[in-house]
């Protein structure tokens, strides 16, 4: 067995798809299977089970996937550190974010750092979710993930970094938009926006509904914050959101976000593998963009526009 046979069979777990995998590798689906192959031969059991949607590995398959994910940690942080070495003052940061991440939270940081370490290479990666980046934080060859905090993960450390207050985004105009605050009862049988499904912003809020005993009525679904934010600064509805910075002001003369107290705050941050595995351009990198929401100025616009209280994307 090979390090490429123990990469492909994590992705494949992943991703739970062969060809989804293949696609991500410019390779063939073949191509992929054979390294799954290569490991069932090595250990003589089957590590993967076909189902209606792709594929789930089997119990064999998950104890590897497991020991495949926490031994992949050493071997990465190694390689990339012989890498720094090789080319002196240069190396990559690799980070996993949402879409909207890197506009709301870590433009400033992108700048200093970039400064500082011009022959740096910064790689974003995309995925929709904290869930999705804390599987693509374990399969490997990435330093950092931005999510937003929820219930511990098992072989992944999250720090926090800011805290997200709620709001109630509405158009100017709008019976609500003079209100100081919004109440939960306020929001019983309000017809909302509804944040991503899947998204641990999402469940935070089901949970405090339904603790609450309040029961809105949930119409156009969106992909993002800022899909939910546009909507309802185009008059199509409300929508209860984390106040991100950016969000009130000059760009924004029509939207409005009034409070929502009662709601507990919203926490995003780090997560990695092992901070004390992290290289220290990564280390330099993460500090950065918690600097930048922790700076006077992040926290004088958020007096302004609720959103960037200090303390996790």
């Amino acid at each position: 067995m090979t390090l490429d046979d123990l990469r492909v069979f994590a992705a494949v777990c992943q991703a739970g798809s062969l060809s989804a995998v293949a696609r991500d590798l410019s390779c063939t689906q073949s191509a992929v299977s054979q390294h799954v192959k290569r490991l069932e031969r090595e250990t003589g059991l089957s590590l993967l089970e076909r189902h209606s949607r792709g594929v789930a590995p089997t119990q064999a398959g998950h104890l590897l996937r497991t020991a495949i994910t926490d031994g992949l940690t050493g071997i990465d942080h190694a390689l990339r550190r012989i890498e720094e070495l090789v080319r002196g003052d240069g190396g990559s940061v690799r980070i996993t974010t949402g879409a909207t991440t890197v506009r709301h939270f870590m433009s400033a940081a992108v700048v200093e750092f970039r400064q500082r370490f011009p022959r740096v290479s910064l790689e974003f990666r995309t995925e929709n979710s904290s869930r999705s980046c804390f599987d693509a934080l374990a399969v490997g060859g990435l330093d950092l993930a931005w999510i937003t905090l929820g219930t511990p993960v098992r072989g992944i450390e999250q720090r926090p970094v800011i805290e997200l207050p709620w709001v109630l985004a509405v158009r100017a105009g709008d019976p609500l938009a003079a209100r100081p605050l919004i109440e939960p009862e306020d929001l019983e049988g309000a017809r909302l926006i509804g944040l991503p499904e899947g998204s641990t912003s999402r469940s935070h809020l089901d949970s405090w509904l339904t603790a609450s005993g309040i029961r809105p009525v949930f119409d156009t679904g969106v992909a993002d914050w800022d899909t939910a934010i546009l909507l309802a600064e185009l008059g199509l509805g409300h929508a209860v959101v984390p106040a991100l910075p950016g969000w009130q002001g000059s760009g924004h003369p029509n939207l409005r976000l009034v409070p929502i107290p009662a709601l507990p705050v919203l926490t995003a941050g780090w997560a990695v593998r092992s901070w004390d595995s992290l290289s220290p351009l990564a280390r330099a990198f993460a500090d950065a963009v918690a600097g930048s929401c922790t700076a006077p100025d992040a926290v004088a616009e958020g007096a302004d526009a609720p959103g960037s209280v200090r303390s996790a994307s």
